[in-house]
């Protein structure tokens, strides 16, 4: 525990170094969406939920020793996607952290702790919304850890070094958020002209600007704590004599 509490302690000096400026912005924000896109998104990222609380329940049940390491993987999240970069009205840009919990424990287990993460930022620090919940939550609590989950195992597959794979997966994952952030704003707000794939890649092109950087910054710094991680987990099985 003293270990993953150090880590913690480390992922936040880190954050805080790479982020000092503080912002106002947030998720897609509380009443932006229409009630029919909003009902929408919350109904398709039920099931999800579903599976990940099953998933969680089996990890907690099967592997209590790993409850510190899935907190880590939570507070990861939550101090990650609470650096907020200004990007377009009604939204943001900033890190997600959904990578390195997807990589440990599977994709579906995010899903639980991105709503958690979501749903204490809407509550207590303004950030995103109740009605925006379910479309916040598919984009970074369900589409992004998928994404990063199946970089990781293709490209370990492929027998890269386990930081590249790390790397992409964190990035990776990244992009992938914001690119259903655009597609979710493009439906619900179609471009006069050229409708939602016009609308969608602007959204795309705004956020890209920020966010490209971000996702590099993230995979070197999922990295980085994977590392610490997994050198930790090492060291105690050595300890423990297995």
């Amino acid at each position: 525990m003293k270990r993953y509490l150090k880590l913690s302690v480390l992922t936040a000096v880190m954050l805080v170094i790479l982020n000092p400026l503080p912002s106002n912005a947030m998720h897609i924000m509380e009443g932006y969406l229409p009630v029919g896109w909003s009902i929408f998104w919350t109904v398709a990222f039920i099931p999800f939920l579903v599976v990940g609380l099953r998933s969680v329940n089996k990890v907690i049940k099967e592997q209590p020793k790993k409850k510190v390491l899935l907190a880590l993987c939570g507070a990861f999240v939550f101090v990650l996607s609470a650096l907020k970069i200004p990007s377009v009205t009604g939204s943001c840009s900033h890190p997600t952290g959904v990578g390195f919990g997807a990589i440990l424990f599977g994709p579906s287990v995010m899903a639980v702790l991105g709503t958690i993460v979501l749903l204490f930022q809407a509550l207590l620090l303004a950030h995103g919304g109740i009605t925006t919940l379910g479309a916040n939550a598919f984009s970074m609590a369900v589409v992004g850890p998928l994404v990063s989950f199946v970089t990781f195992k293709v490209l370990k597959k492929r027998n890269f070094k386990s930081s590249t794979c790390v790397f992409f997966a964190a990035a990776l994952g990244d992009l992938a958020t914001y690119t259903v952030t655009s597609l979710q704003l493009g439906l619900a707000f179609p471009d006069p002209v050229g409708g939602v794939m016009a609308s969608v890649v602007k959204f795309l092109g705004v956020f890209f600007i920020t966010q490209v950087p971000i996702a590099i910054a993230e995979g070197l710094l999922t990295v980085i704590i994977y590392n610490l991680v997994s050198n930790n987990e090492m060291q105690g099985v050595e300890i423990n004599g297995h």
